[in-house]
């Protein structure tokens, strides 16, 4: 919740912020035409276009990667608990005295992935999950390998032991993802670009005598939604649009570890 309400607070600020620009734009156009009524406008169209279409470029560009991220994420949860179902299938294949323990740390394992997902990112029971999930990896690692024995060259570890490392493999690869975010600048940037179209904005409406507030409040609102939406897609875990919806091909796998 915190964070979201940081992000309104940021589109909001951006939201009031382009209003303003506008409103200087407006009055500083209004100057320039009592002053020069027959060139204030000229070759203004060109450096307008410009701006408008770099600050539509980037904005394109940054949400689309930040979709991009998010369903990247949400399919990384899949192959997360595909490879912990492959892992726990194969289980099967152990010494049937080993195998008791190792599916009741597999439970255990899934059990501490969901709650440190679950769990509000950076707080301590989300951290406390993750050591535990990472403690119980090296835990069953190290009892697959016991319960496969010595010979290398048997089918049994060949098989179980990829599973495991796959297995393992991924939370590495979500880590990632889930970090993975575009440099801050590029959001100074485009809230930069954001002001300074609605500067041009305001001033190509200095020829009108009243002021057109569905033109300024649109153009605002929707730029400022746009960034929100950015922002609240590269964080899936703190924000409106969340992936926790994907977690429940987890939850399915752990009701299924009987």
């Amino acid at each position: 919740m915190a964070f979201t309400f940081s992000t309104l607070l940021i589109a909001m600020a951006l939201f009031l912020g382009m209003l303003g620009f506008q409103e200087v734009g407006r009055r500083l156009g209004r100057r320039q035409l009592d002053r020069d009524p027959d060139s204030a406008r000229r070759n203004l169209g060109a450096l307008e276009g410009a701006v408008f279409g770099l600050m539509g470029l980037l904005m394109a560009f940054t949400f689309s990667g930040a979709a991009s991220r998010f369903d990247g994420r949400r399919q990384l949860v899949a192959q997360e608990a595909n490879a912990i179902g492959t892992a726990y299938l194969r289980l099967d294949l152990l010494p049937a005295p080993a195998q008791p323990a190792i599916r009741e740390d597999f439970r255990r394992y899934l059990d501490a992935r969901l709650a440190h997902f679950q769990n509000p990112p950076e707080s301590q029971a989300s951290k406390a999950a993750l050591a535990r999930a990472n403690h119980l990896q090296g835990v069953i690692w190290s009892e697959a390998v016991a319960a496969c024995g010595k010979d290398s060259q048997a089918p049994v570890p060949v098989l179980v032991l990829p599973a495991l490392n796959e297995m393992i493999d991924i939370t590495t690869t979500r880590a990632m993802a889930m970090n993975q975010h575009p440099p801050r600048v590029v959001y100074v940037m485009l809230a930069l670009l954001s002001l300074a179209s609605a500067l041009l904005a305001g001033h190509g409406m200095a020829e009108g005598r009243v002021r057109s507030w569905a033109h300024m409040l649109g153009f605002a609102a929707l730029s400022a939604i746009t960034i929100f939406l950015i922002l609240d897609l590269e964080y899936p875990r703190l924000g409106l649009i969340r992936v926790d919806a994907a977690d429940q091909v987890l939850v399915e796998l752990r009701a299924s570890m009987k």
